[in-house]
């Protein structure tokens, strides 16, 4: 059995809800924010395959019932690519999903275009990214793909890993 931890960072002690109002309002100045950003340290970033940073929702969004796609046809979609991804590991022992792919799984199964090659080029130049978060942004561009029902990952599907790394940009300023 994998272990998969799921991990959250409380928001800094003068702003407990982190919006642009309240960031405005921020004591500790950017020198703080920086510092307090600076406490989960690159190599235990880099270990977390998703970034994310979930802002505050105001209450018209939660009294709003509309839209959004039902839970059943997202579980259909996910089924389809925990299946593909089943189908593409069956002679790997040990692996059966795109997180536990190797470096060697990861060069055979998750090759890309030359604009997805632009694409991550760019990003591991500009985000300063290690070989485990490149490792990990295709991983995540190749879940992405099969959730997408695509065969080969394009650059939308590397983008939007990408966008999974949060931190990594942060970091950066």
């Amino acid at each position: 059995m994998a272990f998969q931890p799921h991990v959250a960072k409380r928001q800094r002690r003068d702003a407990p809800a982190d919006t642009p109002a309240t960031r405005s309002n921020c004591v500790c100045g950017p020198l703080g924010v920086e510092r307090y950003h600076a406490r989960v340290s690159g190599p235990l970033l880099d270990r977390i395959d998703i970034h994310l940073e979930v802002p505050a929702v105001k209450y018209r969004a939660h009294a709003d019932q509309g839209g959004g796609e039902p839970s059943a046809a997202i579980r259909e979609c996910v089924d389809r690519a925990r299946a593909v991804q089943r189908e593409r590991f069956v002679n790997r022992a040990g692996v059966y999903a795109n997180a536990h792919m190797a470096a060697r799984d990861i060069r055979t199964f998750c090759r890309v275009s030359d604009g997805a090659d632009a694409l991550l080029r760019t990003a591991i130049t500009r985000l300063a990214l290690s070989a485990r978060a490149y490792h990990r942004i295709l991983k995540i561009a190749r879940t992405i793909a099969d959730l997408d029902g695509a065969a080969e990952l394009a650059p939308k599907h590397v983008s939007e890993a990408i966008q999974y790394r949060s931190l990594d940009r942060r970091a950066l300023g």
